[in-house]
């Protein structure tokens, strides 16, 4: 057996073992409890974008519009105050990832290792091939847009014309999940972004090259499954304080600028994290969410009442963290004690990606192509 076809046999073996898992060891999402309200959470508008499936795909904002996709290839421009479709087109195949976009060029990754792009008209201006399906939504900034494929490599497209401007490979782990892994710029010419194996790193945009790399966990375990360890969440930054957490690994905090950690704490999570000046934030496998202190990761605080509802990608602002959940409900916890002081729900499909926020809304894509916009008070 070759060396891609053993790593492709074990990825097939993982999917299969932990689709069993799941099946064997079905866990009941615990119940909702009254929650008095502390403060008011009020619809603005909502519309149909399409669904993502079985991807998890969040809007992206660019001045006063929302980029949108959907699984059945559906791209959409929507106004922010209004929630009107300023335009829809449908990409020529399925869409894996969301859209990435820097306001005159949106670009989308296919199923079958295609992109493209479309500027603020939405007319397609190139596609391209990449060898390799993209679950990550493509990072479009300084005239590059960035594709990474599920099979670990970074690719930099010239934003307005498609043509190859440089590739990145990294090492391929025996197993990685099947996820997107979120790129975030930390600068006018830099990313950051996580790894499999619990490594996180910052790569020069322009050049594709790697700047520092540091390892946020380690593999631990006998078997290729117990040691699969991937920062696969969406990194934060806030200041200097860069943040992450790993899939069987560690939450940590440390300086965006070397890479260095200020402190770790075991901890399992492909959610990601969220800041606040103060805390840390975040959601285990079993949905327990957590505040850490930023400074020191001492535990401030731990919320416990959404055991198994699975709960996506957190946001903090202002007083409050939001996620929402499988059910479809947005839970609003308050930053300094963890309390649940509000909670609405979008639709009955289940709430992966983190809310955004715009011009003073929240706003909400859940997988069944609901997009919402609220306004709290």
């Amino acid at each position: 057996m070759t060396k891609s076809l053993s790593k492709l046999a074990w990825a097939l073996l993982a999917i299969s073992f932990l689709a069993s898992c799941s099946s064997v060891k079905k866990r009941e999402p615990a119940s909702l409890t009254k929650v008095d309200d502390k403060i008011s959470v009020a619809s603005v508008w909502s519309t149909s974008v399409g669904k993502s499936d079985t991807f998890v795909m969040r809007p992206v904002l660019a001045g006063d519009y929302l980029y949108t996709s959907a699984g059945n290839g559906t791209i959409s421009k929507i106004e922010v105050l209004t929630g009107k479709a300023a335009w829809q087109v449908k990409a020529p195949s399925e869409i894996s990832s969301g859209p990435g976009s820097d306001g005159s060029v949106v670009v989308v990754g296919s199923t079958k290792g295609l992109v493209y792009a479309y500027d603020s008209t939405g007319q397609k201006i190139w596609e391209e091939k990449v060898g390799a399906e993209v679950l990550t939504e493509p990072l479009v900034l300084g005239g590059i847009a960035v594709i990474r494929t599920i099979d670990n490599r970074f690719i930099g497209l010239d934003a307005k014309t498609g043509k190859r401007r440089w590739s990145y490979v990294r090492p391929q782990t025996a197993l990685a999940l099947r996820n997107s892994f979120p790129m975030v710029p930390v600068a006018a010419d830099a990313f950051v972004t996580g790894f499999s194996g619990g490594k996180i790193g910052v790569i020069g945009l322009s050049s594709g090259s790697l700047l520092w790399e540091a390892s946020l966990s380690y593999p631990k375990g006998f078997s290729e499954i117990e040691r699969m360890t991937d920062v696969s969440a969406r990194p934060t930054v806030l200041g200097r304080r860069l943040c992450a957490v790993a899939f069987q690994g560690r939450i940590a905090c440390g300086d965006l600028s070397s890479g260095n950690l200020t402190w770790a704490k075991d901890f399992s999570s492909h959610t990601g994290t969220a800041q606040s000046q103060d805390f840390v934030f975040a959601a285990d496998e079993k949905s327990h969410v957590v505040a850490y202190r930023a400074v020191d990761g001492v535990e401030v605080w731990r919320n416990e009442t959404m055991t198994w509802r699975d709960v996506g990608e957190p946001l903090a602002v202002g007083r409050v963290v939001v996620m929402g959940d499988k059910q479809g409900y947005l839970h609003f916890l308050e930053q300094s004690s963890g309390q649940a002081i509000a909670r609405v729900r979008v639709d009955s499909s289940g709430i992966s990606a983190a809310p955004i926020v715009a011009s003073g809304l929240l706003i909400i894509q859940t997988r069944g192509g609901t997009l919402s916009a609220y306004r709290p008070n």
